[in-house]
């Protein structure tokens, strides 16, 4: 008896696989190419080889950049070194970028794993970075204090929470005060893939202080990018699987209303605001495929940018787009004083001209 049950449940699991295929590879906008788009004067960023999966631009031009990311199920140059934060400065004529020393007798350098970054400046112009990490693929965010004289971060602080399982980015409102997007629900490695393949839509946002923690939203295919408009008042979702930003009213007591949804046709990762404008700077994956599974060809990358998107009728342009020759699986892109810097989960980064 045993056995027919066992045969029965093994062919409703394949049927099952059969007819999510299509939904897995909608939802990963398999196979799209796109049409190369490049803004003039573009190269690549010396120094970086092992990813630049986000990045964070200070009003002075100083840019934090996360390297190394180790991620399961994609791809790694390094997977046997630590990751870094670097350092980069974008007033320069040809800038390059130099290793941040992470100084902290409490912080375990060799397990260093960083994903998405965020900032805040005190009152006092003290500089916090907050950066999401995946020691042994767990999930910690470490707080550090920028010493710009020393070229250094001090390590102030780790948080663990159980509504932080599986963060992909943060956005800082204070110096540890933050909102987070968890990209899955699950933390088990297999568990994860089934979430990812069947769609189940069970990710979240939390909001961290020392004093409360709390969802503020969640049915999300895979929560990605967060950030923050320049005046406070809504916060912005990449929902990675579901090709959408998300616009939400953000309220005295750090709960979210939801307000819009704009639809993408690619899958959208971290976004940047730019601090003068208020427009979005996306990176996104033209095709899923290629970075979620290894494939012949390489994963391309695309940047957009929405322009008023309080509006009944933002404007959302494609600013660069190629498939993979020149940048591999572009995660962010930030704009300064007329230049674009691009970074990827895993490869080079790319400075332009716009």
């Amino acid at each position: 008896m045993a056995k027919p049950v066992l045969l029965t449940l093994v062919g409703l699991g394949l049927t099952l696989l059969k007819d999510h295929r299509p939904s897995y590879e909608a939802r990963l906008k398999a196979f799209r190419e796109v049409e190369p788009v490049q803004p003039p004067n573009c190269k690549l960023v010396k120094g970086i080889e092992t990813g630049s999966e986000d990045l964070e631009i200070l009003p002075n031009g100083l840019t934090f950049i996360s390297t190394g990311l180790k991620y399961p199920g994609i791809k790694s140059f390094e997977p046997d070194k630590p990751g870094k934060i670097l350092l980069m400065d974008l007033n320069e004529d040809d800038p390059t970028v130099l290793e941040l020393n992470i100084v902290g007798s409490k912080f375990n350098l060799s397990l260093f794993n960083p994903h998405g970054i965020s900032t805040f400046t005190d009152e006092d112009n003290t500089i916090y970075l907050l950066v999401v990490n995946h020691p042994n693929t767990k999930t910690t965010v470490e707080l550090f204090k920028f010493q710009q004289e020393e070229k250094s971060l001090l390590h102030l602080k780790t948080v663990r929470h159980k509504l932080l399982p599986s963060v992909n980015d943060i956005v800082a409102v204070g110096p540890e005060h933050f909102y987070a997007t968890n990209d899955h629900y699950f933390t088990d490695p297999y568990l994860k893939s089934w979430e990812l393949y069947l769609g189940l839509a069970w990710s979240y946002v939390v909001y961290y202080s020392p004093n409360e923690v709390q969802v503020v939203a969640d049915g999300f295919d895979f929560a990605n990018g967060i950030n923050i408009s320049p005046d406070g008042k809504y916060v912005y979702i990449a929902e990675l699987l579901s090709h959408k930003i998300h616009v939400y009213e953000k309220h005295a007591n750090w709960t979210l209303t939801l307000l819009k949804s704009l639809v993408a046709n690619t899958l959208v990762d971290n976004i940047s605001v730019d601090p003068v404008t208020g427009d979005l700077w996306v990176g996104c994956h033209p095709d899923g495929m290629k970075i979620f599974h290894t494939l012949n060809s390489p994963p391309g990358s695309e940047v957009i940018q929405i322009q008023n998107i309080l509006t009944e009728e933002p404007k959302v342009t494609r600013i660069y787009a190629e498939n993979g020759t020149v940048l591999q699986g572009s995660t962010v892109a930030s704009v300064y004083k007329g230049k674009l810097l691009i970074g990827t989960v895993y490869q080079k980064a790319l400075y332009c001209e716009l």
